[in-house]
């Protein structure tokens, strides 16, 4: 769900004004957060809406996407749907509770896209592995979702948009960290 969709921003000039009277705030930092926001917001109002036509949340396909790849040793990833991953690894991976992934687990089993199997290892672990029907519905919704990311950032530049991953990846230094300790576990920088 978009966190804020202002149609109407506040003009630099009405946050200097509000800078007399509070001052904490600092215009130019709220102008930019502002903007973050918004463009959050339509990024993720598109995704969403290709999401709901196949059935999924951004959850559920964050959940697929984790299933999809298969993290290396040496830190490279490589595609590989028919492994599994255990709920814990699941929700470290998203960076969620074990109770919200497993209500992401739960859907997704209900609508047939994942399984539950015992791990081949540990028959005391459970397993959760896409089943045809995810593949199948991954395979159609990821070109789609593909190009409504590629025309989303197709008004920046190559150059723009490296200098935008490293503008964002600013955002998480130590301070921002600090106001998130979730967004420490995440990776640090956003590299292509």
């Amino acid at each position: 769900m978009p966190a804020l969709l202002l149609k109407d921003l506040p003009r630099f000039e009405c946050l200097l004004e509000y800078a007399r009277h509070n001052p904490d705030l600092d215009p130019s930092a709220l102008v930019a957060y502002l903007h973050l926001l918004r463009a959050s917001d339509i990024a993720f109002a598109a995704a969403d809406r290709n999401f709901t036509r196949f059935g999924l949340s951004h959850g559920r396909f964050g959940v697929l996407m984790l299933l999809l790849r298969k993290e290396q040793a040496d830190g490279s990833c490589r595609v590989d749907e028919k492994s599994g991953r255990t709920p814990a690894d699941l929700a470290a991976a998203a960076g969620v509770s074990r109770a919200t992934m497993t209500g992401l687990i739960d859907t997704l089993e209900r609508d047939g896209l994942v399984t539950r199997q015992p791990d081949e290892q540990d028959r005391r672990m459970m397993v959760v592995k896409m089943t045809e029907q995810g593949r199948e519905r991954l395979s159609r919704l990821l070109p789609i979702h593909f190009q409504t990311v590629a025309e989303l950032l197709a008004p920046l530049s190559e150059s723009e948009r490296q200098t935008l991953l490293q503008l964002l990846s600013r955002i998480r230094d130590p301070r921002a960290v600090a106001l998130d300790p979730v967004a420490a576990d995440a990776p640090a920088s956003f590299s292509t």
